[in-house]
């Protein structure tokens, strides 16, 4: 398992990938625990040059789509919910309701809410494209000023003013 960091504009983000070049995860946020466990990695800024490639277009504007290959670890449910968070086009939102009803289990937004909140390769799986029902910013393991700030860059929300 590889490990680089990345400077964004809403902080150092890790990417990590397995040996074949498949990103894990994406954290958002680094936590000390999260920097310890980085021993047991190597940090190796050529395995991860596609994912940095795409994160650094992403945030200078000049993507809006990823073709990094993707290995989370998850449940099949899980899997189901992370597949249609990709579906969610930038610029746009999803309740978790809609998200529910779009995997056929109507009944299950807090299951999907669940399945979201565990999502590993958050930005590129776009798990803070998922809002309540009623409009508002609900969790995100990046904390809700990242929320907002990603939705505000992507043109889903109106820019707060600076």
């Amino acid at each position: 398992m590889y490990y680089d960091l990345l400077d964004t504009p809403i902080g150092e983000i890790l990417l990590v990938a397995d040996g074949q070049g498949r990103l894990t995860d994406l954290y958002t946020r680094v936590s000390d625990e999260r920097r310890a466990g980085l021993s047991q990695l190597t940090r190796d800024a050529k395995a991860l040059a596609f994912a940095r490639k795409e994160m650094e277009e992403y945030f200078a504007g000049e993507r809006t789509t990823f073709s990094i290959p993707l290995a989370a670890k998850g449940s099949e449910f899980q899997k189901r919910v992370w597949d249609e968070l990709l579906t969610i086009p930038l610029g746009e939102t999803r309740s978790y309701g809609q998200i529910a009803n779009a995997l056929g289990v109507p009944n299950a937004p807090r299951a999907i809410g669940r399945a979201n909140g565990t999502n590993p390769i958050s930005i590129i799986v776009p798990c803070h494209r998922v809002i309540g029902a009623n409009g508002t910013l609900t969790g995100y393991g990046g904390g809700l000023p990242t929320k907002q700030w990603l939705l505000e860059f992507e043109g889903a929300i109106p820019r707060a003013l600076l």
